[in-house]
C-alpha cells in the first residue's frame, strides 16, 4: 500500500496507538490524532513525539472530523464494530489495524502465531530459536513489544516472530506471514466476537494471504481446527501431543518427533524440557514445526527447546513459604488456559481465580479440577458467578476475598506444607488491574512478602 498523499487518523493513543504515531511520523505520513480522554495533555504528547501542526481531536468523534482523512488506524482494543469505527467506514475511510500498518511499512519474513492459549510461550520460544539462527530477529505483536515499534528497524534480512490476537486479525488486509500457526481455538472473547464461528473465522484470517507453497501449522488435537483446516490455502503441517503423525511434529512415547513422511527424527525428550505441563509439550511441538518451516536446522531447534524457560506470568514459580509453593499464572485469562495450569499442578492446590466477566461458562473448568484443587478463593466481578457454578458442580471449598492481597493472605492460612497456591484466574484482569502483567506482579509481591 502507498501512503503517499494520504492522511491517517490514529484512533486511540494507548501503547499500540503511540507506536503507530511514531512509525507514521518516521515515514513522514500525514496524520490526525484522536483520543477519548479530554484531559490528555496534547502539548506534552506533541512534544514527546516531535510533532508540529498536527490536528488533535479529543472527547467525542464527529462525522465532520473525518473530512480529509483517508485511513483510520485502529488499536486492537477497539472493535471494528464500535460506533465510531462504523461511522468512519461509512464515510469511506479504510480501516487498518496496527499490525497491518506495521506490516506495510516493514521488511523481512514473518512467522505469525495465534490461538486462544499458548501463543505467548510459543512465540517467545519461536523467537528464541529464530534468534539463534538469524542475526536480525524481532519478537513482536501481542507479546508486549508492538510491531509498529520495530517496523522501521527491519531490513530484507529480518525475521520476525509475531504473536497475533484475534482482535488484531479483525483489521488486517494484506498482512502476509510466510509461516503461520493456529495453536487452538476454544471459547474466549465471545463478548466481542459474538459466537465461536466468528471467532474461528477471525483466527483463521492469519493465513488468508499465504500462498500454496507457504506453511500453516495446525493443532491436530483441536477438533474445531481439524474439521476446518481444509479452508486454508497454504500447506498445512500438523502438530499433536495425542496422535502419532506420519508427517508433522508429535509426541511419541516420551519423545518429540519430527516426521517428514520419509523418516522420523527425534528432536528431544519431553523429560529434557524445562517447561511444565502437557500444554507446554504442545507449545514446543508447534514451535518446532514453525521454526523448521522457517529454515532453522534441527540441532539449533533441539538445543533451544531444551534450554528454554517459561515466560513470566505463565505457570511461573514464584517462591516457597512455609513449605507452600506459589505459582503465578496470571496469563490464564480464560477457562481453557486455567485448566492447563491446574493440570500442571502435582501437589494439592489452593486456587485463586476470578476477574472480569467475558461471558464464559465455568462448569467444565470446575468439573475438570479432578481432585487437584482442594480450595478455591475468588475475587473480582465473576466471584459470585464462579462460586454459584462451583456449588452446582458439588465443589464446596469456596472462599470469597475482597481483593488479591486478601486472597493471598487467605491462601497462606489455608494451605499446608507441601501444598501449592496457584493464581490462575480464568478471567481477564480488567476492572481491578490494568492488565494481567500488573495482576501477576502484584501476586508475586504479596507472595514474597509472606512470612518465612
Amino acid at each position: 500500500m502507498n501512503f503517499n498523499g494520504k492522511t491517517v487518523l490514529v484512533y486511540g493513543l494507548g501503547i499500540s496507538g503511540r507506536g503507530i504515531v511514531r512509525l507514521l511520523h518516521q515515514n513522514n505520513i500525514s496524520m490526525v490524532l484522536y483520543d477519548a480522554n479530554v484531559d490528555l495533555d496534547t502539548d506534552a504528547f506533541m512534544s514527546e513525539y516531535g510533532l508540529k501542526n498536527t490536528r488533535f481531536i479529543k472527547g467525542s468523534l464527529k462525522a465532520e472530523d473525518l473530512e480529509g482523512i483517508d485511513i483510520l488506524a485502529l488499536s486492537p482494543g477497539i472493535s471494528i464494530n464500535a460506533p465510531d469505527i462504523k461511522m468512519a467506514e461509512n464515510a469511506g475511510l479504510e480501516i487498518l489495524g496496527e499490525i497491518e500498518i506495521a506490516y506495510q511499512l516493514s521488511k523481512g519474513r514473518i512467522a505469525a502465531i495465534t490461538g486462544t492459549n499458548g501463543k505467548t510461550t510459543t512465540t517467545a520460544l519461536v523467537g528464541e530459536i529464530l534468534g539463534r539462527a538469524f542475526p536480525e530477529t524481532f519478537v513482536v505483536g501481542n507479546i508486549g513489544r508492538s510491531f509498529a515499534s520495530v517496523a522501521d528497524q527491519t531490513t530484507e534480512n529480518s525475521v520476525l516472530a509475531a504473536e497475533i490476537s484475534s482482535f488484531q486479525l479483525e483489521s488486517i488486509k494484506e498482512f502476509h506471514p510466510v509461516v503461520t500457526a493456529i495453536l487452538n481455538v476454544t471459547p474466549d472473547h465471545l463478548d466481542r466476537h459474538g459466537n465461536m464461528e466468528t471467532y474461528l473465522e477471525c483466527k483463521m484470517r492469519i493465513a488468508e494471504n499465504q500462498t500454496e507453497d507457504e506453511v500453516c501449522v495446525i493443532n491436530y488435537d483441536d477438533e474445531l481446527l481439524r474439521n476446518n483446516y481444509q479452508k486454508l490455502r497454504p500447506e498445512v503441517v500438523f502438530f499433536s501431543r495425542l496422535t502419532k503423525l506420519d508427517k508433522g511434529v508429535c509426541l511419541d512415547g516420551r519423545d518429540i518427533i519430527l516426521a517428514t513422511g520419509n523418516e522420523k527424527i527425534k528432536v528431544c525428550s519431553r523429560d529434557e524440557l524445562l517447561l511444565m505441563g502437557d500444554h507446554n509439550v504442545e507449545n514446543v511441538c508447534a514451535a518446532i514445526a514453525v521454526t523448521y518451516a522457517m529454515g532453522v536446522d534441527l540441532e539449533t531447534i533441539s538445543q533451544t527447546v531444551k534450554e528454554f524457560r517459561a515466560v513470566e506470568h505463565r505457570i511461573e514459580y514464584v517462591c516457597t513459604k512455609r513449605g507452600v509453593a506459589y505459582y503465578n499464572d496470571s496469563k490464564g485469562t480464560n477457562t481453557d488456559a486455567a485448566q492447563k495450569a491446574v493440570d500442571s499442578m502435582v501437589a494439592p492446590t489452593v486456587l485463586i481465580a476470578g476477574g472480569y466477566d467475558k461471558g464464559a461458562d465455568f462448569t467444565d473448568w470446575i468439573n475438570g479440577f479432578n481432585g487437584r484443587v482442594r480450595d478455591m478463593i475468588l475475587i473480582g466481578q465473576t466471584a459470585e458467578k464462579i462460586r454459584d457454578t462451583a456449588l452446582k458442580c458439588g465443589f464446596t471449598n469456596v472462599h470469597m476475598a475482597a481483593d488479591l492481597a486478601e486472597a493471598v493472605k487467605m491462601a497462606a492460612e489455608i494451605a499446608d506444607s507441601g501444598d501449592a497456591v496457584l493464581l490462575s484466574p480464568a478471567c481477564a484482569s480488567w476492572g481491578q488491574f490494568k492488565n494481567y502483567e500488573q495482576r501477576g506482579t502484584m501476586f508475586k509481591e504479596f507472595a514474597r512478602a509472606l512470612p518465612e
